[in-house]
């Protein structure tokens, strides 16, 4: 008797063993679902966005009477985010927020508002980017898929960072990339990995999506190879000068990050009405393309008007072009602190491998593999993005040269200290051994104060804030 109830017990538990599995699955399917409609909505709307702002590129190379208008569009931009986009002024820093601290949600007018803003940016030669209108296109279409679909606070967080994965992993065309981005971009030291399926999924699918719209994105070659057989080696000499050339990407991304910040402080400080600021803004562009006499260092900088224009791909040889970074840094920063939309992203992907061209010319160092560098680099240092900007080095150039992809990355990562272009991310463990910061202190907060505030302990049994 006692055999037989032995034997009901077991068969009764392997039967609630297996109803659990058979739940989770039904949920996991679900949850892919709801991913892979999330993802493939935003890398087609990724593929519209792109096609258009090939196209608004285009008609400014073609109508170079255009960039007089700047002034004209940014005001008017400026005042449909005055009028009805202050609840999303935030951007990417929004998103970032409601992930770590659910509160009114994501609006969906930040796509349309951002899309816009974006196109008229780069209509009229703003010098700006594109990923922050991928990412607030992902973040916003994910909050819209949450709600409709009532998902908790828990399951939201979970969309956001698939929705910025998507629309990060489109726009590039660097699913695993956009993947980890999603995951590290929200705090200094620490990923989230209990969402790294979700955002796989949603990368890969984005990516996946765009592509089918017909949408291709530059191919950029190192053709150097290490060591006199032309070997795949690490060279110790090479490694130490792409460790110093690593610091200089740091100091690259320091300088923009609060460059920006600072002069955007300015701009609201002199100029309180909103819709003016982007107005200025677009006078001082004018301005500066008459200053230097060209108008290479306007739009995204992957194409030009003319052969002999400067895009990324010129920073891969054969000339050496010294300062060609340090004027992109101030065409993008007036830009974007006045207001214009767009995103940071590529301007740095072109300072980066303008800085690179120079740093190699510098220290005689192939030009097409610290162009290549430089090209990530920067953005790592600038959104303390380290694993992501590797991977993104190796999607984009081969693992041939990922040792020194990766030295470069990380190395301007420590280089460009607590600062960057995303002021909500959070500290959850300090670059330095020096400095300790409170638990949740976002790059906004160690701006504001010189001094790391002491690390403070959670109580017992309590988790400390993400």
């Amino acid at each position: 008797m006692r055999e037989i109830l032995r034997r009901s017990s077991s068969f009764n538990d392997m039967r609630a063993v297996v109803r659990r599995r058979l739940l989770d699955a039904l949920a996991m399917v679900r949850w892919w679902m709801i991913l892979a409609a999330m993802a493939a909505t935003v890398g087609s709307l990724c593929a519209a966005f792109l096609w258009s702002l090939d196209a608004a590129t285009k008609t400014r190379f073609d109508h170079p009477w255009l960039l007089f208008l700047l002034p004209v569009g940014g005001f008017a931009v400026g005042w449909l985010y005055h009028r009805f986009g202050a609840s999303v002024e935030g951007g990417n820093n929004l998103i970032v927020d409601e992930i770590h601290a659910p509160n009114a949600g994501v609006p969906a007018r930040m796509a349309p508002l951002i899309v816009l803003g974006t196109l008229v940016t780069h209509l009229f030669g703003g010098s700006a980017g594109r990923e922050g209108t991928a990412v607030q296109l992902g973040g916003s279409l994910a909050a819209t898929f949450g709600r409709l679909l009532g998902l908790d606070p828990p399951g939201i967080r979970i969309l956001l960072m698939a929705g910025i994965a998507a629309g990060f992993g489109a726009v590039f065309g660097t699913p695993v990339a956009g993947a980890v981005f999603a995951l590290e971009v929200l705090a200094l030291g620490r990923i989230e990995y209990g969402a790294l399926a979700p955002c796989l999924l949603a990368a890969v699918v984005g990516d996946w999506v765009c592509q089918a719209w017909g949408i291709h994105h530059g191919d950029y070659r190192i053709d150097y190879l290490a060591g006199p057989a032309k070997a795949l080696v690490v060279e110790p000499v090479l490694l130490a000068k792409v460790a110093l050339a690593g610091v200089a990407f740091g100091l690259a991304a320091l300088v923009f990050a609060e460059a920006n910040h600072r002069l955007s402080g300015l701009f609201k400080r002199f100029v309180p009405y909103g819709p003016l600021r982007p107005f200025v803004g677009g006078l001082a562009v004018i301005g500066l393309v008459y200053a230097v006499g060209t108008r290479d260092y306007l739009g995204l900088g992957v194409s030009a008007a003319g052969p002999d224009g400067l895009t990324i791909a010129s920073f891969f040889g054969p000339d050496v072009h010294p300062w060609s970074w340090a004027l992109k840094i101030l065409f993008t920063v007036v830009t974007l602190s006045a207001g214009f939309k767009g995103g940071e992203v590529t301007p740095l992907f072109f300072i980066g491998a303008a800085l690179g061209n120079a740093v190699a010319g510098g220290l005689g160092a192939p030009l097409d593999l610290f162009a290549a560098l430089g090209f990530v680099a920067v953005f790592a240092g600038a959104a303390n993005t380290p694993l992501a900007c590797t991977l993104m080095g190796i999607e984009l150039f081969g693992a041939t040269h990922g040792v020194y992809i990766a030295t470069a990355c990380v190395m301007a990562y420590l280089a460009s200290g607590h600062h960057g272009i995303y002021l909500s991310q959070r500290i959850a463990v300090a670059k330095s051994a020096g400095a300790a910061f409170a638990d949740g202190t976002t790059l906004r907060e160690a701006r504001r104060s010189p001094v790391p505030a002491a690390r403070s302990s959670p109580p017992e049994g309590e988790r400390p804030a993400p």
